[in-house]
Formats: C-alpha cells, structure tokens, sequence
C-alpha cells in the first residue's frame, strides 16, 4: 500500500465557510466548534479569514497575516486554535498564494514602477494576449503609472503572484511558518496547480467567449512540482500537516506527482473531473446531473488509479459548488433519504471525506428567483455576460445559476434545524455521525481495494470494498423508486 500516513487516512474534514457558518465571527466559529466534535469530525478548514477587500469572497487578499476585521482578531484566532486542540480538533487554514488582492501591499509598490524591489513580484507585459479569465473577460488589466498590463488569472482585482520570483516564494514560505508556528495543522492550498507559469505567453485559440481560456494555458506549469517540493522542504516537512492542493484540470498521473506517497510534495489533491461532467460550452452553468453511468465511471478512475500509489480526497461539494442533495439527489420528496444515501456512498470510499457545512443537516441550494439577489462575482458575470451576448434569455440564466451558483453553498447555517437534527437518532446528522464512527472502526474502509459493479446502472451505484479476508458490499439508489440489485 505504500508510506502508511498514519491520522491523515482515518480523518474527516469538515469545512467552514466563515462569513455563513455562525454571526460571520471568529468567535461565532469557536462556540460551534463542540458540535463538530460531536460530528465526529477531525479536522475543520477554514475559509479565508485573512484581511481582504472581498472582490471574490476572501480569496482576494490584501494582508496574509492579519484577521478580516469583520471576523475578530488575531487574538479570536489564536482562542479557536486553542478551543479547537482541546476538543481534539486540528484547524486547516486555506492559503491562497497563486495571486493576492490588488490592495496588497506587494502590488501597491510593485505597480509604482519597473524598477523598484516589488516591480517583479507580478506578471507584468507591455501588451496583453487573448487569454481569458476564469471569471470572464479579458485576463490582463492596464496599469496606467507603470504604463502596462498585469496578469490576473481570476478577478482583475486578484493580480497572480511571479513564482518565478525567488523573493516571492520565500515570503510565502515565511507567512506558512507564521502560521504554523501559531498552531495551525495544515493547508488547503488554492489554485496550486496554476502558480507555475509556461512562459509561452502567446495567443491561444479563442473558445465561445472569444478569448483563449487562461487555464489551457497555465495548468501543471514546467515548474510546479519543483515549487512545491521547495515548499515542503521549507516548511511542510517541518511540521506534523495535513495538506490537500485543488488542482484543476488535474490527470490522475498528474495527481501521482503532486500526492504520491513518495512525491515530496502533498497528502492528497481535490479533483474536479466529477464536479464538471455537466459542463459545457458556455461553461458550467447547466440545469440537470449528469448521467449516473458517467458520474460512477470518473470517481471509479480516481479509487482505482491512485489505489497504491496517492490518497484520494472524497467530496461532493464545498463553497464553489451546488448543494449535494440538490445537484445529485431528490431535494423535494427524498430530502433526507437521498441526503443518507449520497453521505454513505462517499464515505465509504478510499480517501479522506471532506464534509461542507450543512452536509450534515441535508441543506439544498439556495433557489433565488432574481439576479439581485446573487453576491458571487463568477455567477454575477457569467449572468451580465451569457445574458448580454444573447446566448440565454434572463430567466435561462436564472434557472442556471440556481442549478449551479457557488451562492448556492454561501447561505447561512440553519442552526435552529442542526439543533433538532443532534436530538434525533434518526436525522441526516446522525447518519453522518455513524458512518465517521464506522471510518474509524472498520480497517477495510481505509484500506481496502475496490470495485466498481453494474457499471452501465443508471439507477445503481454499486461498488465492493476487499481488505485482509473481508468484504464490504455498498450499494446505492440514485432513484426515487426501489430497485432490485443481483
């Protein structure tokens, strides 16, 4: 099986989305903190707290090593460290290091000029290509006082770091020992596969928003892994971590190198090749799941390929995707059981589960009815830009975004219904909080081998775990009709 990985494997992830999870506090977050030790959970990640102008909900931002003011302090922090160690709970910071916000203090200088020691903390080019940004448009911004553009692969208030740059690298090794030093048990790390750039800054062929898509052009760069092996050196080693990169676009034999169990580099990576099934040439923004068939075929690639060789990462959603039980179960008539279903079916996978807030209590999306209502700036643009460019009508594009909207995980967290759930042996957070107990106590859910059956079922998700002489049979209806499995 390789380099045993000692807790990382038996852990269970529960992730906050701070701003949603409890009076938008730090503290808010620390009163909490007991309901998901009684969860079961071992770790909670939390995202962004850093300072930030909130151009793209925190992950723009302007100050690594200071608290959001609307949060708490850095003591609030330093209080959730410690509450959260006493109830055996480790705290997973998201370090977002591809790019930063334009109000930092790095880009304030660097785009003073083209000679001071910031100017090349930054991309920076004479003029743009044709590249386009995740966010829509173009992914160059002028820069009037050093007269040139600067590269953002997301938001233009979100300018990409110059990895290439020894500097920057060190000052981001830096701040990860600041934290670390502060307690904290590991890192998320946004967007890592991008930090590397090719250096091929040419044109690339334009899709149906009429640029070429950054992330053709700066995914799994010539240098990445290097970086990374650098920052494990530095820093990751040095501490006992649990570490996830999102990858986006990532092959599972790219997925080997960056969290192989002698890579050097990471525990584990988030794959995204079953979150984007639906996806098509306007992007993401579609209305109904994609075939079960199709959905048991990526995530069996993933049990397969990497068994032996990498962790895998297990998770139906987080804070940039739908509700689960709204994207892949029945949210109206089989709410809970469907709920059940889809937690039993991740679960029991090879990986380390990742469970989003409000997972646990069967929470669906959001269901908006008007653009105003929206705060995403993805969903924001894709609206102004899909309806504008006549390719949806209004209400289309409404119907799309319910379906798909990363607002769809941002709401508040039912508390009042989290408290019922506790107090009822047999709700949707009580099944969650067995199927971890079970993680914990049967070897063959972290060991075992597995094995796809019924692969042409579009109502079954079948599936056999084998480990030490022992079998585990899983089986799950996608349907709201019972059906017979032989």
């Amino acid at each position: 099986m390789g380099k045993q990985v000692d807790w990382r494997r038996q852990a269970v992830v529960y992730q906050i989305y701070p701003s949603s999870f409890n009076k938008g506090t730090l503290s808010g977050i620390e009163e909490k903190l007991s309901y998901i030790a009684d969860l079961g959970a071992d770790v909670v990640w939390l995202s962004p707290i850093y300072a930030s102008p909130d151009a793209d909900n925190g992950y723009d931002i302007s100050d690594y090593r200071a608290i959001k003011p609307a949060f708490g302090s850095i003591d609030d922090f330093d209080h959730i460290i410690k509450t959260a160690h006493s109830l055996n709970l480790k705290i997973v910071m998201d370090l977002v290091v591809n790019h930063t916000s334009d109000e930092h203090d790095w880009f304030l200088e660097s785009k003073k000029s083209r000679d001071n020691p910031y100017s090349d903390y930054y991309i920076w080019r004479d003029k743009p290509n044709n590249w386009g940004s995740f966010f829509g448009g173009s992914a160059w911004t002028y820069e009037p006082l050093r007269d040139q553009y600067y590269f953002h692969a997301f938001h233009h208030k979100q300018p990409d770091l110059n990895w290439e740059n020894d500097k920057v690298r060190e000052e981001v090794f830096e701040m990860m020992r600041f934290w670390c030093e502060k307690g904290v048990d590991g890192f998320r790390m946004d967007v890592i596969s991008l930090i590397s750039k090719s250096g091929n800054w040419a044109d690339g062929k334009t899709d149906a928003s009429g640029y070429s898509h950054v992330a053709n052009h700066i995914a799994h760069g010539p240098r990445v892994h290097e970086f990374l092996r650098e920052m494990n050196q530095k820093v990751l080693s040095r501490y006992d971590l649990i570490t996830v990169g999102e990858t986006a676009m990532v092959t599972v034999e790219e997925a080997v190198k960056y969290a192989g169990f002698e890579s050097g580099e990471l525990n584990m990576v988030f794959q995204f090749e079953h979150m984007e099934l639906e996806s098509g040439v306007h992007g993401k923004w579609a209305t109904s799941p994609p075939k079960l068939t199709a959905l048991k075929k990526v995530l069996s690639k993933w049990q397969t390929a990497l068994y032996g060789k990498a962790w895998n990462s297990l998770y139906w959603d987080n804070h940039d995707q739908p509700r689960v039980v709204s994207r892949f179960g029945n949210d109206k008539d089989y709410r809970f059981e469907s709920a059940k279903m889809l937690a039993l079916c991740l679960h029991f996978m090879q990986g380390t589960p990742y469970v989003y807030q409000g997972d646990e209590l069967a929470v669906t999306n959001a269901n908006f009815t008007d653009i105003s209502q929206y705060r995403d700036v993805e969903s924001i643009n894709a609206y102004n830009d899909l309806v504008g460019r006549g390719i949806y009508t209004k209400e289309e594009m409404l119907e799309r975004l319910r379906y798909s909207s990363r607002d769809n995980a941002r709401q508040p967290m039912p508390w009042d219904e989290a408290e019922l759930q506790q107090n009822d042996p047999d709700s949707v957070f009580s099944f969650y909080k067995k199927l971890i107990a079970l993680r914990k106590t049967l070897p063959i859910i972290i060991y075992g081998s597995y094995e796809l059956l019924l692969p042409d079922s579009e109502e079954l998700f079948v599936y056999k775990r084998k480990f030490d002489g022992e079998e585990l049979l899983v089986l799950c209806n996608f349907t709201q009709d019972y059906q017979t499995y032989h």
